[in-house]
């Protein structure tokens, strides 16, 4: 019945066709070739037939003899669906036998848990006289907490962070008691990771051409399957996924880019749009609806939207009348079955905001008191009003935009009242989520900014003279927090200005969302500071911006114009002064840095992270009196801040004072325990005192934080090659020149590390590279004096020994005993 009804529905598929084709190509694509990718996402919002094509894209990957598993939002964790994919593949004649034992284990192992759990609580309600009532909910908390299952569903409005901190720690002991057999522990707290690579091993032995996984809804299980298949197709953590592996992901939004955004070559982005007319008038046709009038007036009604499209089809309509009178309004069919008018008149005010909830619903909509939750709750019941982001309603466009237009055209007067009583709304409760913090702060918080938002796209509805002008000045502080933020801004001009048919606001927000997304906020600023009539401090914050984001992509000099200009036009603003002197650090001028922090001082002299700054810069230029003070000083004014603790204990570190630093840097180490930077400092200082055990200690924990980090990497080399690990000191030092090519100093510690090895050639080449980064560099020119003698270079040798006495008449009097034993003749010449 399945394969029947599949078939029917593949027989009336319609368009796509670009997105099948792209899919259907890349089997033809060898895994080792460039065009070929591992991964297909298909996004859009609901309605718009994720779905449809995804199980069409199966039984394409079907006739190429793929093996295939489709998973939705019914498996609730990552090992439910992979319990799916076995489910699927035994079905298609290729039982995963190793990894259904697994799973039963873990089923059984969690069972286990949570019956353990609940038993000890029990006991210990028992013990203590107090009634178990809710015990299993806590218990049932535990296994949250530990990882076992995602918060999600109604467990998660019912558990708070007290019962999930109470059930976790009674949970762990309880398993660690419990299951002293390591596999048994970990199915239970990371089933992942036992399952994974057992998932992956079957794989490879499949004997199908290709494997294709297609994992549906994506909104809602990529919370938690995503981090898992990034780790799975990425990195080798779990083992080899076979390359025969095409990965198709289907949700409302588009690929998270903080985490999938540097692998665009391995993956095919698929964004559904509503059908074109063309490919509506196909699915139409196809359902036998082909009278002209009709699919006009179905094409009006729906958008495009094939769910609609599709569902209007299914009724075989033979004329107008059958779709809803043609003269009438998308509104009119909309609400056609509701003839209560208060409910009417709810859903027409209620399509005026972006988004609704309960207090933007009573703002918007004219409903008594008692009327109103009910009114609510019908309202939130429709099908064209759905909850997209945690508790907010929005209309779908397809309907909002017809009851938008009819609004307007009914009463303009009305219209621009009812929207300027919103905004008044929106500023209310604006002002009462900022009261008492600065702009800065404000900006920071979404909240803050949601509100802002929603009072300026109001505004701008209405008409108000100073909107559009106002709403192009905040178009700069929204560029400072991000390039979500931004886009937002300028998607709700766009929508104001076709909304309310305001072509000026429209035409802001299409030239902004254009170059948002095609160059990015520099080029946004860059136009709004060219056409639009902004105040000097208005051009000094977006000049300012400007090089914010020109300094992130490396382009100092530019940065430093834009930086040049902002004081330019307003000389009173001290975070200009600030980030200019961010650069001139990053470009090694730090006299430079250190005046500029000294007008941002002097601007706002109780501004502990200025201050905290410029001690930094003055540690960097050894100008450690300086440094002590101002570090200090930051210290006084904000003693939480860690950064001040651990630069001053890197500037006592340097002076020789190794207590103060080991204060310094505990404190800092106290306040974050994560601090990568204060960590590998404070291996110095170990490393200084001879502690090399504790100096290990603290550079492992900060690789472990930051395991891309080349200068760590290079720190824990040296400390392993002198503690005799060279093997494992040339395999950070590895990582730390992969990271960096240029880094002259691990070029001179693997060389080193290499000598002791035996690997004479391998070393040479390193310590010449060193010296040829840097001619000066006097330690890497005696590592190089002895491996030339030992290797019986003398000539070489006493050049390299001449080039030391050259640069410091005393480094060849600090040659070891052993190095002076390889270099006898050299030094005895």
């Amino acid at each position: 019945m399945q394969e029947l009804i599949r078939r029917r529905s593949r027989a009336g598929f319609v368009g796509r066709a670009a997105e099948r084709s792209a899919f259907r190509a890349n089997f033809d694509t060898a895994p080792d070739d460039e065009r070929h990718r591992f991964r297909f996402h298909v996004h859009g919002n609901a309605g718009v037939g994720k779905t449809f094509l995804v199980r069409e894209l199966e039984q394409i990957a079907r006739e190429r003899g793929a093996l295939t598993a489709y998973v939705d939002d019914s498996a609730g964790s990552v090992p439910e669906a992979m319990a799916e994919i076995s489910r699927q593949f035994a079905a298609q004649g290729r039982r995963l036998k190793d990894l259904d034992r697994l799973l039963a284990a873990h089923r059984e192992r969690r069972h286990e848990a949570e019956l353990a759990a609940l038993a000890a609580l029990e006991a210990e309600a028992e013990e203590n006289g107090r009634p178990s009532a809710g015990g299993r909910l806590v218990a049932r908390a535990g296994v949250v907490a530990a990882g076992m299952v995602p918060v999600v569903g109604p467990l998660a409005g019912l558990l708070d962070s007290d019962q999930l901190a109470e059930g976790a720690d009674r949970l762990r002991e309880t398993l660690v008691a419990r299951f002293r057999d390591h596999e048994d522990l970990q199915l239970v707290l990371a089933p992942e990771q036992v399952l994974t690579p057992v998932l992956l091993r079957e794989l490879s032995d499949a004997p199908a051409p290709w494997i294709v996984l297609f994992l549906d809804t994506y909104e809602r299980t990529g919370p938690y399957l995503d981090p898992w298949l990034h780790t799975t197709m990425t990195t080798d953590r779990h083992g080899p996924l076979p390359a025969t592996t095409v990965v198709v992901t289907a949700g409302q939004r588009p690929l998270d880019t903080s985490r999938w955004g540097g692998l665009a070559d391995f993956v095919t982005d698929l964004p559904l749009a509503p059908f074109t007319e063309t490919e509506a008038r196909g699915l139409l046709a196809a359902k036998g609806v082909t009278a002209e009038p009709v699919v006009e007036e179905v094409l009006r009604l729906t958008g495009g939207l094939p769910v609609l499209v599709s569902t209007l089809a299914e009724s075989r309509p033979a004329d107008p009348d059958d779709v809803g009178d043609p003269s009438a309004t998308a509104v009119d069919r909309f609400l056609k079955w509701e003839r209560d008018p208060a409910r009417r008149a709810a859903a027409l005010s209620c399509a005026l905001p972006r988004w609704l909830d309960g207090d933007v619903f009573r703002a918007a909509a004219d409903c008594p008191g008692e009327d109103a939750e009910a009114v609510y709750d019908w309202l939130r019941s429709l099908p064209f009003v759905t909850d997209r982001d945690g508790g907010r309603l929005r209309y779908h466009d397809v309907v909002r935009a017809p009851m938008l237009r009819a609004e307007r055209r009914r009463s303009p007067r009305g219209w621009a009242e009812r929207q300027r009583r919103l905004a008044r709304a929106f500023r209310e409760w604006r002002e009462e989520a900022g009261a008492g913090r600065d702009a800065g702060e404000l900006w920071a918080d979404e909240t803050w900014r949601e509100l802002r938002l929603a009072e300026t796209y109001h505004l701008l509805c209405a008409g108000d003279r100073d909107a559009l002008a106002q709403a192009l000045r905040d178009f700069v502080p929204a560029c400072d927090a991000g390039a979500g933020v931004a886009a937002r801004w300028a998607r709700a001009l766009l929508d104001a200005g076709q909304d309310a048919d305001a072509e000026a606001t429209a035409h802001w927000g299409r030239d902004l969302t254009a170059a948002l997304d095609t160059e990015g906020i520099t080029t946004a600023l860059g136009l709004l500071l060219r056409h639009a009539a902004l105040d000097a401090p208005t051009q000094a914050r977006a000049r300012l911006v400007r090089g914010d984001e020109l300094r992130g992509e490396g382009a100092y000099a530019q940065a430093l114009a834009e930086y040049d200009q902002a004081v330019a036009l307003d000389p009173e603003l001290a975070p200009a002064y600030r980030h200019r002197a961010g650069v001139r650090g990053e470009l090694g001028d730090h006299d430079a840095a250190i005046a500029d922090l000294d007008r941002a001082v002097a601007l706002e002299p109780g501004n502990a992270w200025y201050l905290a700054l410029r001690g930094e810069h003055h540690r960097i230029a050894r100008h450690d009196a300086e440094a002590i003070r101002d570090l200090t000083e930051s210290i006084r004014l904000d003693p939480a801040a860690e950064f001040p603790w651990a630069s001053r204990g890197a500037t006592h570190a340097r002076a020789g004072d190794l207590e103060a630093a080991l204060a310094d840097l505990g404190r800092a180490l106290d306040l974050n325990p994560d601090y990568a930077w204060a960590l590998a400092r404070r291996a110095r200082v170990w490393r200084a005192m001879g502690d090399s055990a504790r100096q290990l200690a603290d550079l492992d924990h900060a690789l472990t934080l930051t395991p891309d980090w080349p200068w760590a990497r290079c720190e824990r080399g040296d400390a392993l090659r002198a503690a005799g690990r060279d093997e494992e000191a040339v395999a950070d030092l590895n990582i730390a020149l992969t990271l960096d090519p240029a880094y002259t100093s691990a070029y001179a510690s693997r060389g080193a590390s290499l000598t002791h090895l035996g690997r004479h050639a391998e070393a040479l080449a390193d310590l010449n590279r060193a010296v040829e980064l840097r001619p000066g560099y006097v330690w890497a020119l005696c590592r190089r004096a002895v491996l030339h003698a030992a290797m019986g270079r003398l000539d070489e040798a006493r050049a390299d020994v001449a080039r030391v006495r050259e640069l410091d008449s005393e480094a060849v009097e600090r040659f070891s005993d052993t190095d002076r034993a390889v270099l006898g003749p050299v030094l005895a010449g």
